[in-house]
């Protein structure tokens, strides 16, 4: 189902987008995508939300699976390696969140600042699609999130994943879009008067 509306108030929120994770990927189209998405809502005053993982070895979780470790996270990783892409051009007023996990919402303050800026609709976008994205949008989902899933801005190692998230799963969560439509409503609503920007209500503590 293509997008049809924003909310007045909606946050952009970016899943690792950092440099060793998101080079891994074939991300190059993805971070144009997702650093245009981001200056789009910093100009219009609305909540951009920039996600790291903080472990390099993808989780803090206790527990065994079959899976081997990501080749692009074996090994001692660069100094820099969980430094966000610099084409996303962090701003001031980003919203830094830290995770330990796959998901955003797990162990973090993300539902809180959301919540103490009134946001009700999330615009979402990152890698990979079907793991720090998928598991984002499922629990954004959970907690009562309208969802706009940026179909070309996420990307995976494995194009088969990527496409069974955005045929599957993603539809059962929220709205698939792209890229270009959520500028083209941006740029609508803006005329149309409908934003208000992110205030935060009360404080809130960093992450």
């Amino acid at each position: 189902m293509a997008l049809t509306s924003l909310d007045p108030n909606p946050a952009l929120i970016l899943v690792d987008l950092q440099k060793v994770i998101a080079h891994a990927a074939p991300a190059r189209p993805v971070i144009a995508h997702a650093a245009e998405l981001a200056e789009a809502f910093r100009a219009r005053g609305l909540a951009v939300v920039l996600v790291q993982l903080a472990s390099h070895h993808g989780s803090t979780a206790p527990g065994r699976t079959d899976a081997p470790r990501p080749q692009h996270l074996a090994g001692t990783p660069p100094l820099d390696w969980h430094h966000l892409v610099d084409e996303l051009a962090r701003h001031p007023d980003d919203i830094i969140i830290t995770k330990r996990n796959w998901g955003a919402f797990y162990g973090t303050d993300l539902d809180l600042h959301l919540r103490r800026r009134g946001i009700s609709q999330i615009v979402l976008g990152g890698v990979a699609t079907s793991i720090g994205v998928e598991s984002t949008a499922r629990s954004a989902h959970e907690h009562g999130y309208h969802l706009a899933l940026v179909t070309d801005a996420m990307a995976d190692l494995d194009p088969a994943s990527h496409q069974h998230s955005v045929d599957k799963i993603f539809p059962r969560l929220g709205q698939t879009t792209t890229t270009a439509e959520v500028l083209t409503l941006l740029a609508a609503q803006e005329t149309n008067g409908t934003f208000s920007s992110s205030t935060v209500i009360g404080s809130v503590a960093t992450s």
